[in-house]
């Protein structure tokens, strides 16, 4: 790969951007197309399904084989609330190969002591999101009951089409903060996509349990979009 490349290549995956670098076979020349140029592209239809995998391969073209290596941003999960659920559904999320930051400007909660070894921002939503550069590769869990807290991260989220948002709290406490998106502009069709209650409907009562529901309820998300991808 020519040093050039690398350098634009890199440049873009540090920012969190889809990127493809599209290798002819038969002589050997790359080329490197960024996510926002994809359908410019004469190779767009082909491209546009690996970026949904998310995986390279091989494809045959009207201009001949071609190698696809597709480069997408790591999956993280940001969760607002350094709550006891967070305790475990954090180092869950690392386990299964997320980036993890935990958002909570209660700096009673968002501590070192009880999260050793999760990334902990101790801001204000409106300070802490946005240098996260939250996107379609992001899970985003609203975890602390408090409007001031989650409401704010909730809007953030939703227009930055993460693929699954997710919230705690009962149907009564869903209902009062569907009122409160609407007032604050969205649809029905935004408000549609947070999971709310949250979580797969495993019975769980503990925090721990909890925090498996959610971390499945993510796991689900995922694949079915990657299913969707695959069969599209």
């Amino acid at each position: 790969m020519k040093l050039d490349l690398l350098h634009r290549l890199n440049a873009e995956r540090a920012a969190r951007r889809a990127v493809v670098v599209v290798t002819e076979v038969e002589s050997g020349e790359q080329r490197l197309v960024k996510a926002a140029d994809v359908a410019m592209d004469p190779l767009k239809d082909a491209i546009k399904k690996r970026l949904r995998m998310g995986k390279s391969g091989m494809e045959e073209t009207a201009r001949g084989r071609v190698f696809l290596t597709v480069h997408v941003p790591s999956a993280q999960l940001v969760i607002t609330g350094a709550v006891h659920i967070s305790q475990t559904l954090g180092p869950i999320g690392q386990l299964l190969g997320y980036d993890v930051t935990i958002v909570d400007p209660r700096t009673a909660f968002a501590s070192i002591e009880r999260f050793p070894d999760v990334k902990v921002i101790a801001e204000w939503p409106d300070e802490a999101l946005p240098p996260l550069n939250v996107d379609h590769y992001t899970a985003f869990v609203a975890l602390t009951h408090d409007p001031k807290i989650d409401d704010p991260a909730l809007l953030h989220a939703l227009k930055r089409d993460c693929f699954y948002i997710g919230a705690l709290g009962s149907k009564k406490t869903h209902a009062k903060r569907v009122d409160r998106l609407k007032q604050a502009g969205l649809t029905d069709a935004d408000i549609a996509r947070v999971h709310a209650p949250i979580g797969l409907p495993i019975g769980a009562v503990s925090p721990a349990e909890i925090a498996v529901a959610i971390m499945a309820e993510i796991t689900q998300a995922l694949r079915v979009k990657v299913e969707k991808a695959e069969a599209a």
